[in-house]
């Protein structure tokens, strides 16, 4: 299993689910010929990104990493490739 959550919370289901469901109503009226329901779902996909925006800020979406993680995890990642580079050219 990988070592996050790729963005696995509410915040991120909830937008993209709106998302998707704006994008099928603009695809079924965009193939009706209907400019108008193409428009509507295209609002609902916005909609969605604005929810899921909303739910972020309101605590549901990923919590950011403090500066030591970003700094530890980068170091780690520095080590690991030195080591790589060093056993390919021995």
């Amino acid at each position: 299993m990988a070592g996050t959550s790729h963005g696995h919370t509410p915040a991120a289901w909830t937008g993209v689910t709106i998302a998707f469901i704006g994008f099928c109503i603009a695809g079924v009226f965009m193939v009706a010929a209907s400019p108008l329901g193409f428009w509507a779902g295209m609002a609902v996909i916005a909609l969605g990104g604005v929810i899921g925006l909303a739910m972020k800020a309101a605590g549901l979406g990923m919590p950011k990493e403090s500066e030591a993680a970003v700094h530890a995890r980068h170091q780690a990642g520095r080590i690991t490739g030195q080591t790589a580079q060093a056993q390919t050219t021995a």
